[in-house]
């Protein structure tokens, strides 16, 4: 049967006016002040010793942070001359039906549906890398966009974007982990933006951190990029090593530092640790990572979830802070496990997995998906949500980014697509896709929660995060 094609999405903003103000209300003017003290030290510098200094020291700090100046400054300045968003008046809407708690949310089957998906366009969400961006990059199907996962013994509420930002009004949510992290922290904003007013939504990218801000809402949706959760030599999101991957378990507190204060924080941690059946752990007190020693993979695993889990318990307020963590996302490299042995990895898969009474087996590392379990389990004053995305992600073989992604910030070439085993990317997912389904359950989760609907009264405005050097 012909794919009728889905309903264009539509989205609801909230209109603005500024009121008669003599402050800058545009970026533009904002720059026109820098730009107006800049000027104004460089003539006092012409007559000052001093002076030169200052308008050295000025100036570098203007290069080197005039991103962060501006977003802070437009912040203020939003805050002043807007009012905060209407509240979304959850209390008079229908009562959100959730699961019950005993429905297991990870046991079920993709389901078909082009009318209420795919929950946003490709096109219409500016904010998504060229990584995931399928379409643009030359991917010739779009089916993977069109299925939803129903779990056998309940369902999943539709994801809601307002009630979401009203349960995040005044918050912050942060992702820490690794690219799918960050692949999933992309379908989250694309989620969320389009209830956001024009100009009043905006991602600051600073070293580790990358920041989206929902500035109706006073909340920001933030990934920190952390891949080992502990200390490593891969600790730059750009420049990073592959073959020669080190940690340091028992070091985390350069990552956690940027953790403290945040309300959501989800983790994940494995793609990287699959590269060797051992880990090479920098020795204590070494001077240089030159210094180490190869360990087991489960045992390096398990130290660093010592330190991870001591870390939450010593650091974080229940009361405030709800842990999440994110399960295996699974690798579709074996075509030869889904019954297709001529297969390239997943290049031409288009259709999900659907022999339900026989799951499939990736060859995981389970024992590194039990360990969290069990570490997650053992929390007593700080508890720790786990959520299954394994089996469900493992029946999707057709919604990775395969030829059409990216390699070392370029698209693939003619060349590199015609070697695709070298070059599939088997790893990260087309969106919209798949992701959203995680932050569906996310969603669900949080929102499962009673305490969100008891704050209405709007919150102090939110300081900008300090991103790493």
């Amino acid at each position: 049967m012909a794919k009728q094609p889905p309903p264009t999405s539509t989205s609801r903003s909230t209109s603005t006016s500024a009121p008669d103000n003599p402050l800058p209300t545009t970026t533009g003017g904002l720059r026109g002040s820098l730009s107006s003290s800049a000027r104004s030290l460089l003539a006092a510098a012409r007559r000052s010793p001093v002076a030169t200094l200052v308008a050295a020291f000025f100036l570098l700090a203007l290069f080197m942070y005039g991103e962060d100046v501006r977003t802070i400054a437009e912040l203020s300045i939003d805050d002043y001359l807007y009012p905060d968003a209407d509240f979304y008046n959850v209390s008079g809407l229908p009562p959100l039906a959730l699961p019950p708690p005993a429905c297991d949310l990870a046991r079920g089957r993709w389901v078909f549906d082009n009318v209420s998906l795919p929950a946003y366009r490709e096109k219409d969400c500016t904010f998504l890398t060229k990584q995931v961006t399928c379409l643009a990059n030359g991917r010739p199907d779009d089916l993977w966009q069109y299925w939803k996962w129903q779990p056998d013994d309940c369902s999943l509420p539709t994801f809601d974007a307002r009630r979401f930002m009203e349960a995040m009004r005044g918050k912050r949510l942060m992702f820490v982990g690794d690219s799918l992290n960050r692949n999933q922290w992309e379908s989250l904003v694309c989620l969320v933006q389009p209830i956001l007013s024009k100009g009043r939504k905006k991602a600051v990218k600073r070293g580790s951190l990358t920041v989206f801000h929902a500035k109706e809402y006073r909340a920001t949706l933030e990934f920190y990029w952390a891949p080992f959760l502990v200390e490593s030599n891969s600790d730059n999101p750009k420049i990073h090593s592959i073959e020669h991957r080190i940690i340091r378990p028992e070091r985390i507190e350069g990552h956690a530092r940027y953790w403290r204060g945040v309300d959501y924080l989800i983790f994940n941690t494995y793609i990287w640790w699959m590269n060797t059946a051992d880990m090479k752990v920098r020795r204590p007190n070494s001077r240089y990572w030159s210094e180490h020693d190869e360990v087991p993979r489960i045992e390096a695993y398990g130290r660093v979830f010592k330190t991870w889990s001591d870390w939450l318990n010593d650091n974080i307020d229940p009361a405030r802070t709800s842990v999440f963590f994110m399960t295996i996302s699974p690798l579709h490299i074996s075509p030869h496990n889904w019954g297709n042995p001529d297969g390239i990895r997943c290049v031409k898969e288009t259709l999900p997995y659907q022999n339900y009474s026989q799951p499939l087996d990736l060859y995981h590392d389970m024992r590194t998906y039990d360990l969290v379990v069990k570490v997650a389990s053992s929390m007593e004053k700080v508890p720790v949500t786990v959520i299954n995305i394994t089996k469900m992600s493992d029946y999707r073989k057709d919604a990775h980014t395969s030829l059409y992604s990216i390699r070392q910030g370029k698209l693939l070439t003619p060349k590199q697509k015609a070697d695709p085993e070298k070059f599939a990317d088997c790893i990260h997912w087309c969106l919209p896709g798949v992701p959203d389904v995680w932050n569906q359950i996310l969603y669900t989760k949080i929102l499962s929660k009673p305490s969100w609907q008891s704050s209405f009264s709007p919150p102090p405005s939110q300081s900008v995060p300090l991103p790493p050097q």
